[in-house]
C-alpha cells in the first residue's frame, strides 16, 4: 500500500496560486468598478472574461482534486479547526463557482451582452428583467464582500499553519519541504 501524500501535486498547486493572483485581482476589480466612473467600461470588459476563466480552472481543479485527493490534515490538528478548513474550501469552491454564474446572469437580466475575447458572445443566462437584475447584482455584491473576507481567513490560515502551527500544511501546497 503506498504511503499518504505528504504535498498536493504540481497541477493542484499551480491551479491554486494562479487562481489566487486572479480571484484577488478579480476582487479588487470589482472594488474599483464601483469606485470609478471612468475605469468602469474598462473594468467591465476585464472582469467577464476573468470570471469565467476562474469559473472554468474551478471546475478543472474540482475535476483534478477528485482524481487527486489533497493530503491529510496533520493528526494533531483539532478537529473544530480540521471542521473549519473543510467547511471554508467548500465555500470557497461554491464562490468560485457561484460568483462568475451570479454575474454572468446579471449581466443577462439588465440587458448586457457577456462578450469574450476574439469576438465570441455567451449567450444570456437568464431573462432580460429590471427586477431580476437587481436581486442578482445585490446578491453579487453582497457574496463577493462574503468571498473577500473567506479569501483573507484563508490567507490567515495559511499563515497559522506556515508561522505559528509549522505543521507542514502551508508547505504541502507551496511544494518546499
Amino acid at each position: 500500500m503506498s504511503e499518504p501524500r505528504t504535498h498536493f501535486t504540481r497541477t493542484a498547486r499551480w491551479l491554486h496560486w494562479s487562481m489566487a493572483a486572479m480571484i484577488l485581482a478579480m476582487l479588487f476589480i470589482g472594488v474599483a468598478m464601483v469606485a470609478s466612473l471612468e475605469l468602469r467600461p474598462w473594468l467591465i470588459d476585464l472582469h467577464r472574461p476573468l470570471g469565467l476563466l476562474i469559473l472554468l480552472l474551478a471546475l478543472i481543479r474540482l475535476r483534478h482534486r477528485r482524481r487527486n485527493p489533497p493530503p491529510p490534515l496533520p493528526a494533531s490538528l483539532p478537529t473544530l479547526q480540521a471542521r473549519i478548513a473543510g467547511a471554508s474550501h467548500v465555500a470557497l469552491y461554491a464562490l468560485m463557482c457561484a460568483m462568475p454564474l451570479l454575474g454572468w446572469a446579471m449581466s443577462s437580466a439588465g440587458g448586457y451582452l457577456v462578450a469574450l475575447p476574439f469576438g465570441f458572445t455567451l449567450p444570456p443566462l437568464a431573462p432580460q428583467d429590471p427586477a431580476l437584475y437587481t436581486v442578482l447584482r445585490s446578491a453579487h455584491g453582497i457574496l463577493g464582500y462574503a468571498f473577500f473576507a473567506l479569501v483573507l481567513a484563508h490567507i490567515a490560515g495559511a499563515l497559522h499553519h506556515a508561522w505559528v502551527r509549522r505543521d507542514g500544511v502551508f508547505e504541502s501546497m507551496t511544494g518546499r519541504e
